[in-house]
């Protein structure tokens, strides 16, 4: 989701952290450990992504009021909404009324959010973060066609869809190469690791692609998982780039409507931040252990369109 402070006026040094997970830090950034207590300078530091937060804490409730432009409005609003319908989905009993007017509301926000990200960084030269707004949205895009098609349903455009994943996972090893040759850890603060791991990523989606297309589709549990872990994994992105981007963004966006000052800082801790990152892949794995390895799922078909997980 895009930074926060992403367009404030004057600084638009934030990325949008969709396919990065981590980011380009600025001193703002920084843990008020890193700077001298006298002087104000930066000590060393290792590359790896940080949780930038003590000082930004100080920074995030003393900042002024922050501009920002309709686009990066949207992205913001849908990226929240993303969120938080995402958590309900995942909450309510799979294929209830609710648990699936929260699966369209999650579709269509988080379909908006990755759409504008890629514009925003596309106009930002921010090229991984154009390769994560395209994974999340071919990621909920596909889910959510493999939740409305009848078991075994297929169309010449996942022969086309599938080009995404198979482009971007080469794209995202080949550059993880090129970091591993010039003997770096990390790229604009993203370890070599999650660069290595998203592409990996990519490349399983469009092996289940071509899987599906050969057989001629999926059924019943196969389907459900095939669902399942596309949305929680473009909702992991979307948290991951939320908690862990550059600047605290939970802690400003909470400033920027007037209650980030009243709350505790235990609530923007770097454990808390790791916990709400991950925790869509600890769900994702718990649902697709009991979809493809209980009998909880065999011969049921998929919930109503637009459901998540």
């Amino acid at each position: 989701m895009a930074s926060v402070g992403g367009d404030v006026a004057g600084d638009d040094r934030d990325d949008f952290g969709l396919g990065a997970l981590g980011s380009q830090t600025t001193k703002r950034d920084l843990p008020l450990s890193q700077f001298s207590s006298d002087s104000g300078g930066v000590k060393h530091r290792g590359t790896s992504p940080r949780i930038y937060l003590q000082e930004g804490l100080q920074e995030g409730l003393q900042e002024g009021p922050m501009s920002y432009s309709p686009i990066l409005v949207v992205h913001i609003c849908a990226g929240s909404l993303g969120l938080l319908s995402g958590t309900a989905a995942m909450s309510f009993r799979k294929g209830s009324p609710r648990h699936v007017l929260a699966g369209k509301v999650f579709v269509a926000s988080m379909l908006t959010m990755a759409a504008v990200a890629v514009y925003l960084a596309i106009v930002r030269h921010q090229p991984n973060n154009i390769r994560g707004g395209i994974l999340t949205f071919y990621l909920i895009g596909t889910a959510w066609l493999t939740a409305r098609r009848r078991d075994g349903e297929t169309s010449r455009f996942d022969w086309v869809a599938l080009l995404i994943p198979l482009a971007l996972g080469i794209l995202n090893w080949m550059n993880g190469l090129k970091v591993v040759r010039s003997g770096a850890s990390s790229q604009d603060g993203v370890p070599v690791g999650m660069i290595f791991f998203m592409g990996s990523v990519m490349l399983l989606a469009a092996a289940g692609d071509v899987r599906m297309l050969v057989r001629g589709g999926v059924l019943g549990a196969k389907r459900i998982a095939r669902h399942l872990w596309r949305m929680c994994f473009g909702l992991f992105i979307a948290a991951g780039s939320f908690f862990l981007g550059p600047s605290n963004r939970p802690l400003r966006l909470l400033s920027a409507v007037g209650l980030g000052q009243h709350l505790s800082p235990a609530l923007f801790s770097t454990t808390l931040y790791l916990i709400l990152s991950i925790l869509p892949l600890i769900l994702l794995i718990f649902w697709l252990v009991r979809v493809r390895f209980t009998n909880a799922y065999n011969g049921k078909s998929m919930p109503g369109a637009g459901s998540t997980g």
